[in-house]
């Protein structure tokens, strides 16, 4: 069959997207659920159910993401099919090493890096839309710094309205929060990440065209919803020891503030179309929120080995991309 006929074609896509979608999901179960595993808020298996349910539902809220990702960061006529293949080759080889180093990264910027590094390698570094580049980069800078702050007070706020009450009775008040706040950030977890596929998707809807102007189709954001749940049932434990058991010791009134802080913050930047990690602003909202007990409490090796991991994302991820976009064109023209 020709590889390069529309429908095989997209066929291709989708797999290669909601691969990524899984892949997605895998790494940031921990996002929404690793502070209420490891406060004990939730079992696991609750957990994990939880957060696939309200992800799915996440992903019906807006698609200004979507737009963002299928079209804000190279020009849609410049896109082509080798191009948005090479980009999910890219971010799903680099999520699911990281996944399996038990690293929590940035998805969403793995996957801007691939398609940075699959276009740049085809058609040089004219065609990115630098205007839309330049908001993914400021979001990205921006959200984790406002995670750490969100959190830190947040945390100062609580425990001055609770200052005169038991730490015994706190913790038990906070551990049903920590239930509400765990259904808000898988919520807004879903309305934001869940997009990155639906935006590849519907950009090659475009490009093979199957639709005249950018628009997610409803079984588009369903597919893309249902294999993020599915990610998140397998869930990445290694991330989640990481992320919940690792970086500081966490009891419920710190994981619903570090939980509801960031939920926020996702909601905000769903909204506006900005495409975040999840993954930063979680992490940094954690170490916000350990650092109101001291700094100390908060173990900045693992923190620092974090950070340095969301570094080598985007470089990372176009690597692996660029380096698809070659084989895929010996493979197909020559």
């Amino acid at each position: 069959m020709n590889p390069f006929d529309p429908l095989f074609f997209l066929i291709i896509v989708v797999v290669l997207a909601w691969t990524y979608d899984f892949f997605n999901g895998m790494n940031d179960a921990a996002n929404a659920i690793a502070t209420t595993v490891s406060t004990k808020a939730l079992t696991p298996r609750q957990a994990i159910a939880l957060a696939r349910t309200m992800n799915i539902l996440g992903a019906f809220l807006t698609t200004e993401v979507a737009k963002t990702m299928g079209k804000g960061v190279i020009d849609p006529g410049s896109m082509d099919q080798l191009i948005l293949i090479a980009s999910l080759i890219g971010a799903s080889g680099w999520s699911a090493l990281c996944t399996y180093m038990g690293i929590p990264i940035s998805i969403t910027h793995a996957l801007v890096g691939g398609i940075i590094g699959s276009a740049i390698i085809s058609k040089g570094i004219t065609v990115l839309k630098f205007a839309g580049v330049k908001k993914i980069i400021i979001a990205m800078l921006l959200s984790p710094i406002a995670g750490f702050f969100f959190g830190f007070l947040l945390m100062i706020l609580i425990f001055w309205l609770f200052r005169k009450a038991l730490p015994a009775k706190i913790n038990k008040g906070f551990r049903y929060g920590q239930i509400l706040s765990a259904a808000f950030m898988s919520f807004t977890h879903g309305s934001n990440d869940t997009q990155n596929a639906m935006g590849v998707i519907t950009a090659a809807l475009l490009v093979s065209g199957f639709i005249e102007t950018f628009s997610v189709p409803i079984w588009v954001i369903l597919g893309s919803a249902l294999f993020m749940g599915l990610g998140t049932s397998v869930g990445g434990w290694k991330v989640i020891k990481t992320m919940g058991m690792k970086m500081v010791k966490l009891k419920p009134v710190h994981g619903f503030t570090a939980e509801f802080s960031s939920a926020g913050i996702i909601l905000i930047s769903s909204l506006l179309g900005a495409p975040i990690s999840t993954s930063h602003v979680i992490s940094t909202s954690i170490m916000g929120v350990g650092a109101t007990q001291r700094l100390s409490a908060v173990r900045w090796g693992i923190a620092v080995h974090i950070i340095l991991t969301w570094i080598l994302t985007f470089p990372g991820a176009a690597l692996i991309s660029a380096l698809a976009y070659l084989l895929l064109r010996v493979i197909f023209y020559s």
